[in-house]
């Protein structure tokens, strides 16, 4: 399995993000291209999935992308990583349900590794930390697009990004939840966690 990878270190603007995925796409259904993982930071921006709802925009002064990955309304800034992938499933038995288990398992066992513990919740897309006063917060976002049964966008990880901007919204759509970042949880070195996260999505997308 072949698969190219790419780390950027100065943040990237979420369009030319998206654009440069959407472009991966077309050339992998003609065989062209490889499939792509890209881990980066955004500059700040707030975007839409496909779900949203206005009411979940808190403070209407902010300005907003719509997307066209599944999901409500999240933000993106520095201090979070975004895992973006192109993946093409028709390699992988067309199977969505597994691709987002394997989301799902490679975050929680990448945080294992930084003695974190964290669950997936089936009502609530997502992987979600329990604090020591039982207050569930959101560690993690994932948002996915399949097209001719080739899956993009990806999930981004909470580490050190200003989680107060979450105030001017409705991350998500989930009202009863909050949201954390991993230096909140445990103030430790996270260096590693690139290499970490791409070598279990690795583990976990193989056919």
């Amino acid at each position: 399995m072949t698969i190219e990878i790419k780390k950027s270190v100065k943040p990237i603007k979420y369009k030319m993000a998206i654009d440069k995925l959407e472009e991966r796409l077309e050339q992998i259904k003609l065989h062209k291209k490889k499939e792509f993982i890209w881990v980066l930071e955004h500059e700040e921006v707030f975007t839409a999935g496909t779900s949203f709802n206005e009411n979940e925009i808190l403070d209407k002064s902010i300005n907003f992308i719509k997307t066209n990955r599944g999901g409500k309304v999240t933000y993106h800034g520095p201090g979070q990583l975004v895992f973006y992938f192109v993946i093409d499933l028709n390699k992988r038995g067309k199977n969505i349900k597994k691709l987002i288990s394997g989301i799902e398992n490679t975050i929680i066992k990448t945080l294992k590794k930084y003695k974190i513990d964290t669950f997936a919740d089936r009502n609530n897309i997502g992987i979600w930390h329990k604090n020591k006063s039982g207050q569930i917060n959101k560690i993690a976002a994932i948002g996915i697009k399949v097209r001719r049964w080739i899956a993009y966008h990806g999930f981004a990880i909470n580490i050190s990004n200003d989680l107060d901007v979450y105030k001017k919204i409705i991350p998500c759509g989930i009202k009863d939840r909050g949201i954390t970042n991993l230096n909140k949880i445990k103030k430790q070195n996270y260096s590693s966690i690139k290499k970490n996260l791409i070598k279990n999505f690795l583990l976990y997308i193989r056919n």
